[in-house]
């Protein structure tokens, strides 16, 4: 029982760990970029030894990789709870605003989002692999309901596009307005992202 006991805590740690260089890589990435993230400014900043980083990832390589999917997976998680069981423009109204939440409340996402197409391109294909099969979902299910009656079942793989190069736009102009400003400005971008959305999907 003694053995089960201290493996359970040996298992917490090694967990603790693994989520300390995580937050360590998103601050790192997220503040100086790729380039300058190396392994010993990661794991200074986790404090941990640098021989520590190789236990749980194989490279700095391997750490990028994993880097978006997972903070990609965390913004999808907020997205999920903000939308809850909301349906047709209420739901497209949720959730960009909690995209841009998710943005101003970590800012190191979308230097991290950016630079990956270039530093980690498999991560940066899959993070929008996985956005985009939210959008399907939801989509799709919003469809059935007969909420958009304009739309048929082969224009919803072009539209969850067209949508996502919509957000990834505004997120520029977000991007450009003074920090202390940017409450105020996502929520005028929420409103135009809704006028699009609602025209363009739930318009009869």
């Amino acid at each position: 029982m003694r053995k089960t006991q201290k493996s359970v805590t040996r298992a917490e740690r090694s967990e603790e760990i693994a989520r300390t260089i995580f937050a360590a890589a998103f601050h790192v990435v997220g503040r100086e970029g790729y380039a300058e993230a190396s392994v010993s400014k990661i794991t200074a900043r986790a404090k941990v030894a640098s021989g520590t980083f190789y236990n749980y990832f194989e490279s700095r390589q391997d750490l990028f990789d994993q880097l978006l999917p997972t903070l990609g997976e965390q913004l999808l998680v907020s997205i999920r709870a903000a939308c809850g069981t909301s349906t047709g423009i209420e739901r497209e109204r949720r959730r960009i605003a909690a995209y841009f939440d998710f943005c101003h409340e970590n800012p190191g996402f979308l230097r991290i989002l950016n630079e990956a197409e270039v530093f980690a391109p498999k991560a940066f294909a899959q993070h929008f692999s996985n956005l985009a099969a939210g959008y399907a979902r939801a989509l799709h299910r919003g469809h059935e309901r007969g909420e958009m009656p304009e739309l048929s079942e082969e224009e919803i793989e072009p539209m969850i596009y067209m949508l996502m190069g919509a957000r990834s736009y505004l997120t520029y102009l977000w991007l450009a307005t003074p920090p202390a400003m940017r409450r105020a400005r996502a929520e005028e971008l929420v409103d135009a992202y809704v006028k699009l959305a609602e025209r363009a999907l739930f318009k009869a």
